[in-house]
């Protein structure tokens, strides 16, 4: 029998493990507008409205660590990054599903604690958990999560709509995720080398709210609602922001050129990094799960948005020829890198 090539995920990543086996999947109804590729897929429902729907798993020892992870937080964020998913389409969220699987570790008591973030989260967003299912599990807490919404097709923003001269956009502040998990990683080694030692956070406590309770910006999509601006294309930062602009170039067939002193970076995340001895820049660039929104606008639509408080204005949509550029402040150009997660 001859040897059959392996190979490894590693060799793929998570992206590319995606597009290989969605090959092999077509998309068989007229209904489904959007398949695999985007931040959700999308169902025709008829009279001009579309459904979204996505999906997402939290694993234990991969997405969490329960050792510095409250269970209500977890619950909260679980509903959240889904949400994320909703709102990068541009859609508004009606109903989550959640499944978990449990070890017996876990007590009635914690499962509710859990449950009572999910519920928290379902009360903030305005949205009903519908059902899901419960089962075993023999290494650790598993989450899934589906997520549904609604929005007319005209409001849809795909990954790619991006044209020529666009704005590209991003809200919040980023890279703040990144170094919460470092502060809070760097707390539980100083437990376990010492567990008389108390975890030092209070003064890193926005940091690390970043990382163990993010908020899905639905705000800026009601907002844009009110305004009338419906983005060319969107996404939100999950991977890394130069991540996520590699997919709207890819997705859009486009260049982008972004601007280094245009980046959004909260004080703390700054003077944190520092401390840690990272470079700001670079976790702005390629630390995950901020859940921002990354979108690109039409020129005609600057003004709107010119004096919104949370969105900020960091580059511009140009030719594919010219590649993804980062200027930094000191008029540099340089080519941009995507180093953000990396799942396998």
């Amino acid at each position: 029998m001859e040897n059959q090539k392996r190979t490894e995920i590693s060799e793929l990543g998570e992206f590319g493990l995606i597009e290989r086996l969605s090959q092999q999947l077509t998309p068989r109804h007229a209904s489904t507008l959007k398949g695999i590729g985007d931040d959700a897929a999308v169902i025709d429902l008829g009279d001009g409205m579309v459904q979204v729907v996505t999906t997402d798993l939290l694993v234990e020892g991969v997405h969490f660590d329960l050792s510095y992870t409250p269970l209500q937080h977890l619950g909260f964020k679980a509903i959240a990054v889904n949400i994320s998913d909703v709102a990068a389409m541009n859609a508004i969220p009606k109903q989550v599903t959640v499944s978990i699987a449990l070890s017996n570790r876990f007590s009635v008591e914690a499962v509710e604690a859990l449950y009572e973030g999910i519920r928290m989260a379902a009360d903030h967003y305005a949205v009903d958990v519908i059902g899901g299912d419960t089962t075993a599990s023999r290494s650790g807490l598993v989450i899934s999560v589906t997520a549904m919404g609604i929005a007319k097709k005209e409001e849809v923003s795909y990954r790619s709509g991006a044209q020529l001269n666009d704005i590209i956009c991003a809200t919040g502040d980023l890279g703040g995720a990144l170094i919460g998990l470092q502060i809070l990683e760097r707390e539980k080694q100083v437990y376990l080398a010492d567990p008389n030692m108390k975890p030092d956070l209070e003064k890193y406590a926005y940091v690390t709210g970043r990382q163990l309770r993010p908020q899905a910006r639905m705000d800026i999509i009601y907002e844009l609602r009110e305004m009338g601006v419906v983005p060319s294309s969107m996404l939100d930062v999950s991977d890394g922001l130069a991540s996520e602009l590699f997919h709207i170039c890819r997705h859009s067939n486009c260049g982008v050129t972004i601007y280094e002193d245009k980046l959004p970076i909260d004080k703390q995340t700054f003077d944190t990094a520092v401390e840690l001895g990272l470079d700001p820049i670079t976790c702005v660039l390629n630390g995950g799960e901020d859940y921002e929104l990354l979108f690109t606008i039409d020129q005609k639509d600057f003004k709107t948005l010119e004096k919104h408080p949370d969105i900020h204005f960091i580059g511009h949509i140009s030719p594919p020829s010219e590649g993804k550029s980062l200027v930094t402040k000191s008029g540099t150009v340089v080519n941009l890198k995507a180093q953000g997660w990396k799942h396998f």
